[in-house]
């Protein structure tokens, strides 16, 4: 699928005008979908540590507001951060993209994902890994277009409306750094 030819650009992500946006889409995803492997809606309390993580860990958080829509609005968004809390995985990151649910199916993931990629290799990072619960074909076939590939699932880690849900592990492999050093 390509991008829509009139995709707005791509802003850095702020609490202050996107925690509302950002929850909003969470919150439907946890709600309505498989893709993330929570029960309840989150608050706006969450919020205020998740973008306390990201800017501590110097993690991006990148969205494409709605040009339509009131301040912060936003259409899509990604973020990456820790893969494990290990040193030796610190050039290694795990990625989440999320699309309002009126917005799915126009190019936006990727164009968020293509981001997120771009940041991870000035980032000098090598690894990007996306946990996708293994029915989420849209998703999927995504990561598979920008060059990812399936390293493994893991069955029944999860259980969410009333079944078995199994992990897909998909990775990509940046040329950076040009130097990595232990420590």
């Amino acid at each position: 699928m390509n991008a829509p030819k009139t995709v707005p650009p791509l802003v850095p992500c702020s609490f202050e005008r996107h925690a509302p946006a950002i929850l909003e889409i969470l919150n439907d995803a946890i709600l309505t979908s498989t893709a993330l492997y929570d029960y309840q809606a989150r608050t706006m309390d969450h919020m205020v540590t998740w973008f306390d993580v990201k800017a501590r860990g110097g993690f991006p958080v990148l969205g494409i507001e709605d040009p339509d829509g009131p301040a912060g609005a936003l259409l899509a968004f990604g973020s990456f951060g820790a893969f494990r809390p290990f040193p030796a995985n610190k050039y290694t990151v795990e990625h989440s993209v999320y699309v309002r649910k009126d917005q799915r199916g126009k190019g936006l993931g990727r164009v968020v994902l293509e981001a997120l990629v771009a940041a991870a290799t000035e980032r000098q990072l090598h690894c990007m890994i996306g946990g996708i619960d293994a029915t989420n074909a849209g998703s999927i076939a995504l990561h598979e277009r920008l060059g990812f590939r399936h390293v493994g699932t893991l069955p029944q880690v999860g259980f969410k409306f009333s079944k078995w849900l199994d992990l897909a592990f998909y990775q990509l492999i940046l040329p950076t750094p040009a130097e990595p050093v232990d420590g």
